[in-house]
């Protein structure tokens, strides 16, 4: 049997406990079905209630076990009731980001068999693209940190060629990784150049990435305001989406909106080197312990991590595992189960005993 890899696991805050084992079961049970070894597990204790336990939310520690493992899979992060002396949010989610600079965030949206969708055309049923936030630079940067007194406030955007070469290589790629008998690869970028420097400079960047790919896929720019409309009009018309990173994170939650909300967006994000896998949504603290939460979109995750580390080390083993669970949960859903955002009852044991069960 191949040697497998090593995760550094944080299951974090709340409903994170409960889902990040239940999705990890899956992955290893994947595995064990194309012939690979289970990941070898490495837990950390980072989150809201390491921040109460030890004065530190992420620590030196904990940080360089990230660094040394193979993956990140992360549940969720953060408590509301918990904050910093300044007043902000526990969110070391946020910080691994810019630790090991994972600059595409990776946000597949896709519409599972029975889900229910609050669009009423029948096409809804073909939405299936991935929306890529750009996760480092643009009012979340680091590099532009805002000023306050009492009678002015202001925040700064930052984008920069380097990174903005980046994630446009990268959503161009993934496009070509998509790419198949009933999909041409298409690449839109959404911003708002009509109005900001900076998104004329981040469109300019682009489109010199896009002109070495003219032929191979088709490019479109869509202004960002324009763009909520085609995410409620025609969703299915998206394959590959490009965006800065305070918009990505308003779209990417429109767009699990569209596919039956954040129970069901898996997350990535993603560097040269590293990446962290996660569902999208927080840690649900209203429902931690109850059973009720949903793990799909932590299961998905996990298929996304097994998917990057088959390519990214050469093991189709690994890449046919992730086939498995997006065939596996699918068939789940489409065969019945209902969770608790529609009044269903299908929770975290259910629904991974579900997915386990078609697995086999």
């Amino acid at each position: 049997m191949a040697h497998s890899f090593e995760v550094a696991v944080i299951p974090g805050d709340g409903i994170g406990l409960e889902i990040t084992p239940a999705a990890l079961d899956v992955a290893d049970a994947a595995l064990a079905r194309t012939g690979a070894a289970p990941l070898a597990r490495v837990p950390l204790h980072v989150g809201a209630q390491a921040y109460l336990d030890t004065g530190t939310d992420l620590s030196e520690e904990a940080t360089e076990a990230c660094a040394k493992a193979d993956a990140i899979f992360l549940g969720a992060c953060g408590l509301p009731s918990i904050r910093k002396d300044d007043g902000t949010e526990i969110r070391p989610q946020v910080d691994l980001r810019f630790l090991f600079d994972l600059y595409a965030g990776v946000r597949p949206t896709r519409l599972l068999p029975g889900v229910p969708t609050p669009l009423a055309s029948p096409r809804a049923s073909e939405i299936d693209f991935v929306l890529i936030r750009e996760s480092t630079e643009g009012l979340f940067s680091p590099d532009g940190p805002g000023t306050i007194d009492d009678e002015r406030a202001t925040d700064m955007q930052v984008i920069t060629r380097e990174t903005t070469e980046k994630v446009s290589k990268f959503a161009f790629a993934e496009a070509a990784r998509r790419m198949s008998d009933k999909r041409k690869p298409k690449v839109t970028l959404i911003d708002k150049a009509n109005v900001f420097v900076s998104f004329v400079f981040m469109r300019k960047v682009f489109d010199e990435i896009a002109e070495t790919h003219a032929g191979n896929a088709e490019v479109e720019r869509i202004y960002v305001d324009a763009s909520t409309l085609s995410f409620l009009n025609k969703p299915w018309d998206f394959d590959v989406i490009l965006t800065e990173n305070m918009f990505g994170d308003i779209l990417s939650d429109l767009a699990a909106g569209l596919v039956g909300g954040m129970g069901y967006a898996p997350s990535a994000d993603i560097g040269d080197e590293r990446a962290v896998f996660q569902p999208a949504h927080g840690s649900a603290p209203d429902i931690m312990g109850t059973g009720k939460a949903n793990p799909t979109a932590a299961i998905l995750s996990a298929g996304m991590m097994l998917d990057w580390l088959g390519r990214t080390r050469d093991r189709q083993d690994f890449i046919d595992a992730h086939d498995l669970i997006q065939k596996a949960t699918d068939d789940a859903f489409r065969d019945g189960l209902r969770t608790a955002e529609y009044g269903g009852s299908d929770g975290v044991k259910s629904v991974t005993e579900a997915v386990l069960a078609k697995l086999s």
